[in-house]
């Protein structure tokens, strides 16, 4: 399989050369079609072995996927790409991955948390290129202490990248891809800018981005599909108790309240569509069913006392468990008898 020529932007560093820093490396890289990439991911939540903080990097045709375990749980994804980088939902870095299952190529690797906050970071914060002179790498590293610089370093050599937290100048810690063992800092970093073969100039990309200490989660893809069936069951519900008054209340009520909560956009979208995935967490879900919810029972009782408890319990038993635990019946003013 040929690797993709596609190159990061603004930079000579091609996406299917960049290399992540691992303190184990689970799955080497290898193609797609050899990695049920469902499989990998399942065996990631429920395995003991299986449980850690991670990475999977996706080399598609066009960007390089990569999708965040924390725990083994799926967090959250981002890509890099020709035109940029972007924080993705997952469903749609799943179904990216799943189409190009022929022409791509897997890497499924252990990192600690703090590095995966600075990978995170490097696609979802503003970035800052920063001039590299090959012939004096020190250059840079001494204008971030005249600057009193701090935040992160991205270093790409030659797709090797590694990673640097300053503060205020100076040099507090970083993740290495490639550092050999027993190698200074220093001296990793001047192994980052010798020649390649033959002698070549290396490729090499410097970018500055804030510091960020964590990995924001997004709610999995089987909560959002578990919502979107609860606005429905509970508008049926609605409607089976005040039958010609709930459905178009129901859809009135969306209307005015997803400004506040964008994500009823996804929750609410047509019954027989699909959903334009977008970025939410587990608590803006839970907020915005809730919000709806509230708003349309509230309206409800008015045609017909006592009747908002009765829906919640007709509705939502069959995932009580779950939505006690995300909070969800905390946010609204009934009790529910079960």
């Amino acid at each position: 399989m040929r690797s993709s020529t596609a190159l990061m932007a603004d930079t000579g560093v091609r996406l299917s050369d960049l290399q992540f820093p691992a303190t184990r490396v689970h799955v080497q890289r290898t193609r797609l079609a050899y990695i049920h990439i469902d499989n990998l991911l399942h065996f990631s939540k429920i395995d003991r072995d299986g449980r850690i903080d991670g990475f999977v990097a996706a080399y598609l045709p066009d960007e390089v996927a990569l999708l965040f375990l924390l725990g083994g749980n799926l967090a959250t994804s981002v890509a890099i790409m020709e035109r940029g980088r972007e924080v993705l939902p997952i469903a749609t870095a799943l179904e990216r991955i799943h189409r190009e299952t022929e022409r791509g190529e897997l890497v499924f690797c252990e990192a600690p948390r703090e590095q995966l906050a600075w990978m995170y970071a490097s696609c979802a914060e503003e970035r800052t290129p920063r001039p590299v002179a090959l012939n004096e790498p020190e250059l840079l590293f001494r204008s971030l202490k005249q600057e009193a610089y701090s935040g992160t370093l991205e270093l790409i050599s030659e797709g090797r990248v590694t990673y640097f937290s300053f503060e205020q100048g100076k040099f507090q810690s970083g993740h290495f891809c490639g550092k050999d063992e027993g190698a200074s800092v220093s001296q990793h970093v001047e192994s980052l800018f010798r020649p390649v073969k033959r002698g070549a100039t290396p490729s090499v990309a410097a970018t500055l981005f804030p510091l960020r200490a964590d990995v924001p989660e997004q709610a999995p893809p089987a909560m959002v599909d578990r919502y979107r069936g609860l606005y429905w069951k509970i508008t049926d519900t609605a409607e089976k108790h005040a039958a010609g008054e709930a459905a178009g209340r129901a859809a009135k009520v969306l209307g005015q309240v997803s400004g506040v909560h964008p994500s009823l956009g996804l929750i609410g979208a047509a019954r027989d569509g699909s959903p334009e995935p977008m970025v939410v967490s587990s608590e803006q879900l839970t907020a915005g069913l809730a919000e709806w919810a509230g708003q349309l029972l509230q309206q409800l009782e008015v045609i017909a006392p006592g009747v908002a408890p009765v829906i919640l319990r007709d509705a939502t038993r069959e995932h009580r468990f779950v939505l006690q635990k995300t909070g969800f019946f905390d946010k609204l003013p009934w009790s529910v008898n079960w």
